[in-house]
C-alpha cells in the first residue's frame, strides 16, 4: 500500500479498505479479507433489519417535534450529492416563506471535550450541552474544522437558513424550534436516522452506481438492503445522462411503486479562486489549458471526469481519503509538482476548498468548481412538492 506523506494511518487504512471493497486489490490477502467482510456484512444486515423491526413495532419510539421534517439521504456510502440537494431544498423552501434549519451530525468535525461527551452519553436527551450553531441564518459562526465540511459549505452558500450540528438531531431540532423559530427541519444524511419522524423521505440514487457494489457494509457500499427503498417518498436520481434512464426507472418502480422519481444532475456554474473570493471565472476558461486536480472526496473519478468534459488537459491528479484535512506542506507540494509539469491551474472541489490551509504564496492559481443540482426531468413534480409544503 502506497503511503502518502501527511495522511494519517486511519486514512491509509480507509483507502486500502475501499480498494479491497471495490475490487481494485487482487491477490490472496485481498480475497481473504473480502471473504471475511462478506460474513461481517451479513451480520450487519441482520442488525439493520432488526433495528427497523424495533421501530416498526414501536419497541423503539421515534419523536415528533410538531413541525415539518424532511430527510435527505441515500442507501449507499457517499458520492450521491446530498449536500447540493440539501442546499436546493433549503433555498427553495426559505425563498417561499419557510423558516428552515438544516440538522447535520457534523461528520468528521472537531470533537467536543471528553468530559462533555461523557456527560452527554450519561444524560442522553437531558444533556445541558447545546448543539453547535454553524450559522444563525445571518452569519457563519464556526470554521470548517469545528463545524464539519458539509455544514460549513451550506452555511457559506445559504442565507436565511440555520445550520446546526449535533449527533442527537431530536435535540438539535428542538433547539432550532425553540431558539430560532424554525418551522422546517432538513435532515442532512437522514434516511437512516429513525429517531426523528420525517414527513418526507428523500432518497438520492447515483445513476452511475445506483446500488453501489450490491453488498452491504463492510463488504460493500450499501448502508441497508436495496429493498428498504420502499421507505422513500421521493427518489432523486443524480448524475443522470441526457439520453434518459428508462431501465433504472423501471427497477426503482419495482422497489417502490408509489415514490415520485425525479431526474437531476450536477450542473457546473463557474470556477472561484480558493484564496480570492472575488476571482470568479467562467467554465470555458480552462478549455485547452493544462490543469491538475486535487481532491479528498468519496468519488474523485466523477469530479475528474467533469474537468475533462470541460475540455481541459488533465495532466496530473492527486487523490486523498474522503474528508482529508490538507496541510500547508501538501498544498505546496501540489503546487511544486504542478509547476514541474507546466500546469496553468490547479482545480479542486468546493467541499475540499473549505479544508485548504492559508498559504503565503500560490505560484499556480487554485480554483474550485462550484456546482448546483439541476432537475432534468420531473421539474413540475419538484415545484409542486415545494408549493405543497410552503405557506401561501
Amino acid at each position: 500500500m502506497k503511503i502518502t506523506r501527511g495522511e494519517t494511518w486511519m486514512e491509509r487504512l480507509e483507502k486500502f479498505a475501499v480498494d479491497v471493497i471495490l475490487g481494485k486489490r487482487m491477490g490472496k490477502r485481498a480475497a481473504l479479507l473480502r471473504w471475511f467482510l462478506y460474513g461481517a456484512s451479513r451480520i450487519f444486515e441482520l442488525m439493520v433489519q432488526f433495528r427497523l423491526l424495533l421501530y416498526r413495532h414501536r419497541i423503539l419510539r421515534d419523536h415528533t417535534l410538531g413541525c415539518l421534517v424532511i430527510s435527505v439521504g441515500n442507501l449507499t456510502v457517499g458520492g450521491t450529492g446530498k449536500t447540493p440537494m440539501v442546499e436546493k431544498f433549503a433555498r427553495s423552501l426559505a425563498k417561499r416563506g419557510r423558516r428552515v434549519a438544516v440538522l447535520s451530525r457534523g461528520y468528521k468535525s472537531a470533537q467536543r471535550p471528553f468530559i462533555e461527551r461523557l456527560f452527554e452519553r450519561l444524560l442522553g436527551e437531558k444533556s445541558a450541552f447545546e448543539p453547535r450553531i454553524v450559522s444563525d441564518g445571518k452569519s457563519l459562526l464556526l470554521d470548517s474544522g469545528t463545524a464539519g465540511d458539509e455544514p460549513y459549505m451550506l452555511g457559506t452558500n445559504l442565507s436565511d437558513v440555520i445550520i446546526i450540528t449535533d449527533k442527537d438531531r431530536v435535540k438539535s431540532g428542538r433547539y432550532a424550534i425553540e431558539k430560532f423559530g424554525a418551522d422546517t427541519l432538513l435532515l442532512d444524511d437522514g434516511f437512516q436516522y429513525l429517531k426523528l419522524k420525517s414527513r418526507l423521505n428523500i432518497v438520492l440514487v447515483d445513476y452511475s452506481s445506483p446500488f453501489g457494489t450490491t453488498y452491504l457494509l463492510p463488504r460493500g457500499t450499501l448502508r441497508e438492503p436495496v429493498r428498504n427503498m420502499q421507505r422513500a417518498t421521493h427518489i432523486f436520481v443524480t448524475k443522470c445522462p441526457e439520453q434518459g434512464m428508462n431501465s433504472l426507472r423501471d427497477k426503482l418502480k419495482e422497489l417502490n411503486p408509489v415514490a415520485k422519481i425525479i431526474e437531476c444532475r450536477h450542473r457546473p456554474l463557474h470556477f472561484r479562486n480558493v484564496y480570492d473570493a472575488d476571482d470568479r471565472r467562467p467554465l470555458d476558461f480552462i478549455k485547452g489549458r493544462k490543469v491538475a486536480t486535487i481532491s479528498g472526496i468519496a468519488m474523485p473519478d466523477s469530479f475528474e471526469e467533469s474537468i475533462r468534459v470541460l475540455e481541459a488537459q488533465l495532466v496530473y491528479s492527486k487523490q486523498y481519503a474522503d474528508h482529508h484535512r490538507f496541510s500547508q506542506q501538501e498544498i505546496l507540494n501540489m503546487i511544486n509538482r504542478s509547476r514541474s509539469r507546466f500546469v496553468e491551474y490547479i482545480i479542486t472541489t468546493e467541499k475540499d476548498a473549505v479544508r485548504f490551509p492559508k498559504l503565503d504564496r500560490t505560484d499556480v492559481p487554485i480554483y474550485y468548481l462550484r456546482v448546483e443540482i439541476e432537475i432534468v426531468s420531473g421539474a413540475k413534480d419538484f415545484d409542486d412538492l415545494i408549493d405543497s409544503l410552503c405557506f401561501h
